[in-house]
């Protein structure tokens, strides 16, 4: 009897889960043993640590990864980390075929004079703390009463949303102590969004919208001159529901919304380029150029400067990949080269045996249902490269397990992350108990070392 179709997926965020998923139930003749490695010693990727915790959807996204996971069918191997703990060379000898879905969580650079001072953050970094990233800093310097956001999109918002909102209201979440505390110390009055384009033109959802307006004591701010449309905006406005949606959102609360005298206030801008992050060393201020539609849903500059007082900016202006050991990157991108998920030589050629799926193939945009696309088409190349992958010198499952250990590798496993899972569940339940106290459905535990503690028992 032939032995199982041995392959490897190198991150366990969305895009690789879903490509296990999908490879388990593609119709074939042949067997699959699939292991899912993970650099953290949990699963979820920018699930758990690229989302903000006070997200609804959150729940339902990784109630169907858990899902997949549990059947028992997919071996997850947490705690392992591709260039380091494993190499493509090992790979290759206890495996068919890999797939390459490390996603994209850095942030993309913002080439404005000033962006290096102090107080000038990406927004990627301030998600990873706030969500309780093993790898980042404790602490975050949360010293500014006034704060510039700079992108229009999902992330843009979640950044200016946790920073405006009042600590005590993330306490349903599962933000981690320090975090809570950070938060509660923060000074902040007044958050700034700016996008450089119209109202008809931004990247962030109706949810995401909508959710602004539920913080406590936070008033909305908008100002009728950024409010412009152009022939383009129009036609997005009449044929895009979801933009007609938010479009609407916006203008009736530019309309109806009157200040309330609320504690903290988040400001939305429109029509705003950066052009410059000043100050003495650190940030003191933020200069744009006022833009206007062109007609055509772009925008060109004006010559009008408009100066903020600032203390703090972060930039949201994307998230991009990082370069993998022993593949060819993409540096203007952030991707790594393929066509249609099969990997890229440096002269253009496919890789035998060697896949992408998620970010790193296609680059940090769209939303889950993209990501699901992306793994179908990745596993529809790899079923039909099928019978010509290089087969693995060692395909043992235990193999590649004697591999970790014998390099003192302490990996983690699903029966790990439950552990964890019902660990974080019952920190919430502990903090639940006390008289009075918010009702919390986890506490997330940061400290790697603690993490890979608790998972492996």
């Amino acid at each position: 009897m032939p032995r199982p179709l041995r392959v490897a997926i190198i991150g366990a965020g969305p895009a690789g889960v879903y490509a296990a998923d999908i490879l388990t139930k593609a119709e074939r003749d042949f067997e699959v043993s699939i292991d899912l490695f993970e650099a953290y010693p949990a699963p979820y990727g920018l699930i758990r640590y690229g989302v903000a915790p006070d997200h609804p959807r959150i729940k339902g996204i990784v109630n169907a990864l858990h899902k997949v996971l549990d059947r028992g069918d997919i071996r997850f191997l947490g705690n392992v980390t591709y260039g380091r703990d494993i190499t493509l060379h090992d790979i290759r000898k206890f495996y068919d075929a890999v797939i390459f879905a490390t996603g994209a969580i850095k942030d993309a650079d913002l080439n404005i004079p000033g962006i290096e001072l102090e107080g000038s953050f990406g927004a990627a970094d301030f998600v990873s703390w706030y969500d309780g990233h093993p790898d980042v800093p404790r602490e975050w310097p949360l010293e500014a009463k006034e704060v510039a956001v700079i992108g229009n999109g999902n992330v843009a918002l979640d950044v200016a949303r946790v920073l405006s909102k009042h600590a005590d209201d993330l306490l349903v979440t599962e933000i981690p102590e320090n975090v809570y505390q950070g938060l509660k110390s923060s000074p902040v009055t007044d958050v700034h969004v700016f996008g450089r384009r119209g109202p008809a033109q931004v990247k962030f959802t109706p949810l995401e919208l909508r959710e602004l307006s539920h913080s406590k004591d936070v008033d909305i701010v908008l100002y009728p001159e950024d409010f412009e449309f152009d022939e383009e905006s129009d036609r997005q406005i009449q044929s895009n529901n979801q933009t007609k949606t938010m479009v609407k959102t916006l203008t009736n609360w530019l309309v109806d919304d009157e200040p309330s005298g609320a504690s903290r206030r988040l400001h939305l801008h429109f029509l705003h380029n950066p052009v410059e992050i000043y100050g003495d060393g650190k940030v003191e201020g933020i200069k744009f150029e006022r833009t206007k539609l062109d007609g055509d849903g772009q925008v060109v500059g004006t010559g009008e400067i408009l100066d903020y007082p600032v203390q703090a900016v972060y930039r949201a202006v994307g998230y991009f990949g990082s370069e993998l050991d022993e593949l060819e990157f993409d540096s203007r991108r952030g991707v790594v080269p393929n066509e249609a998920g099969r990997v890229l030589d440096a002269h253009g050629e496919p890789v035998p045996g060697i896949y992408a799926t998620g970010w790193i193939k296609r680059g940090p945009v769209g939303l889950i249902g993209h990501t699901k696309g992306d793994a179908l088409e990745t596993i529809g190349c790899l079923l039909e490269d099928q019978p010509e992958l290089p087969p693995a010198e060692n395909p043992d499952e235990k193999a590649v397990i004697e591999l970790l250990e014998s390099r003192g590798i302490e990996y983690t496993t699903w029966q790990g992350w439950l552990k964890l899972d019902a660990h974080e569940r019952e920190l919430g339940e502990a903090y639940s108990a006390a008289e009075g106290a918010v009702q919390r459905e986890r506490i997330k535990v940061v400290p790697r070392e603690e993490m890979v503690q608790i998972s492996r028992g």
